[in-house]
């Protein structure tokens, strides 16, 4: 079964989409995790074993500077979608990246290309 946590700027529209599908979609507003900070998240989805998808670049980074191995995030970098657009893109591109976010990766995904990079990555500062 997949299992995402949506962060804070994803529409929660898109979780019941998502659900309709048959994975197990959960948005952090619904939890009481609306203002939890990225960290907090990023725990969170690692105890539940969920994989985070966000707009936010600083989850990226987080894992990067901590070497972490999990849990493996999605970074959205695509303006203005709609909860139905969103869950529509994620069933897309899914069946390209499920065998390396269940391995541990940091995911982007633009309008052009998906790329993958696997966890843990390797931090160019000392």
């Amino acid at each position: 079964m997949i299992r995402v946590l949506l962060d804070q700027g994803l529409p929660r529209g898109t979780i019941s989409r998502l659900r309709e599908e048959g994975w197990d979609a959960v948005h952090v507003g619904e939890i009481g995790m609306s203002r939890a900070s990225d960290a907090e998240i990023l725990d969170c989805a690692r105890h539940e074993n969920r994989v985070c998808i966000t707009l936010d670049a600083d989850f990226h980074a987080l894992l990067v500077l901590r070497s972490e191995q999990s849990p493996s995030v999605v970074r959205i970098r695509i303006e203005g979608l709609q909860a139905v657009a969103m869950a529509e893109l994620l069933l897309r591109i899914w069946p390209r990246i499920e065998s390396a976010v269940r391995e541990g990766a940091l995911v982007t995904v633009t309008e052009s290309r998906v790329r993958v990079r696997r966890l843990p990555v390797e931090s160019s500062h000392p």
